[in-house]
């Protein structure tokens, strides 16, 4: 296995000018995923973050035919399809998660129908759909960056109307809170998470960049607050990790920042301090210690556990204290 000091020295290896680019732009995209994905658990959206991830790939197929920027095309068309998620959401008769599932499916299918009008599109489709380290030019980087820091302001300068949102819908309505206009703006902002990350973890696996973090942050805190703290850190210590094993073997470098995060997550889930499956169990029999068993007769019969009070003696009346 190469050692972490030999990749470093690839890192600083001029050859090796799209390694630290990739590198960067996972992390980044790690960290940006990692506070959205915070919102998306908690509200339950793990189906938009999937939606999303497929209506994407329809805007990268037209900019790949048409050779034009990749993070643009694939945002336009998550934006849009965001769009009218939310707008036919609205309408209750038919669930949100009936909705994603017409949108997400139709979007994926033209993507596929356009890309392979081009010659030579198989390749490029797996690059699209697992990702690919190589091929990130330098406007990607800067892209990416700048994108990630107007998320996080958004979602800073938000953050009460979306807390409001995820917590009680109904009493935010009528608190006067625009929940329409929160719900496209996160729907958006998911979208564009989304897109920041496909280059470099690819399609299908962008969900879990978005969702894994955050759940393994769920399973350590109680608190908001610190729950968007650790799942950023947690997504780009699996980027970090995920990088240096995939390139220490020669691996799928996407596969590898997923399954990293993965391990996390299944580790909070054994042995998170107040929510993990040890610490649930070792609560269980701490009760079912401290609870007194029922003492039995020789025949069997269980003796109240409260004391009995017998009745007392009647006085004697005034008539019998003078005789």
């Amino acid at each position: 296995m190469l050692s972490p000091v030999d990749f470093i020295q690839d890192l600083l290896n001029p050859d090796l000018r799209f390694l630290p680019k990739a590198l960067v732009i996972a992390v980044m995209s790690s960290v940006v995923c990692g506070v959205i994905g915070c919102y998306v658990v908690l509200r339950g959206m793990a189906f938009i973050g999937d939606a999303v991830a497929h209506a994407v790939f329809p805007g990268l197929a037209v900019a790949f035919v048409i050779q034009g920027n990749l993070v643009l095309g694939g945002a336009v068309a998550g934006v849009l399809t965001a769009i009218l998620v939310a707008v036919f959401s609205q309408n209750r008769r038919i669930k949100e998660d009936s909705i994603i599932g017409v949108f997400f499916v139709a979007a994926f299918a033209l993507g596929i129908v356009i890309i392979s009008m081009s010659p030579g599109y198989s390749g490029s489709l797996q690059q699209f759909l697992f990702g690919s380290i190589t091929g990130i030019p330098d406007e990607d980087l800067y892209t990416v960056a700048i994108t990630g820091v107007v998320l996080l302001l958004v979602l800073f300068l938000f953050h009460k109307e979306f807390v409001a949102v995820t917590l009680d819908r109904e009493m935010a309505r009528a608190t006067g809170i625009p929940v329409f206009v929160l719900d496209l703006l996160l729907y958006v902002m998911v979208a564009i998470a989304i897109v920041i990350s496909i280059q470099t973890i690819g399609n299908i696996l962008v969900l879990a960049l978005l969702i894994t973090p955050a759940a393994a942050a769920r399973l350590l805190t109680d608190r908001l607050a610190v729950m968007m703290l650790l799942a950023p850190i947690i997504g780009g210590l699996s980027a970090l990790v995920g990088m240096y094993v995939s390139w220490s073997f020669d691996l799928p470098v996407g596969g590898m920042i997923v399954l990293v995060a993965t391990v996390v997550f299944l580790l909070a889930w054994f042995f998170a301090p107040r929510h993990g499956l040890l610490a649930r169990r070792l609560r269980s029999r701490t009760s079912e210690e401290r609870t007194p068993m029922p003492s039995t007769l020789a025949s069997g019969e269980h003796v109240p556990e409260t004391p009995v009070i017998l009745p007392s003696p009647p006085r004697a009346s005034e008539q019998e204290k003078t005789t």
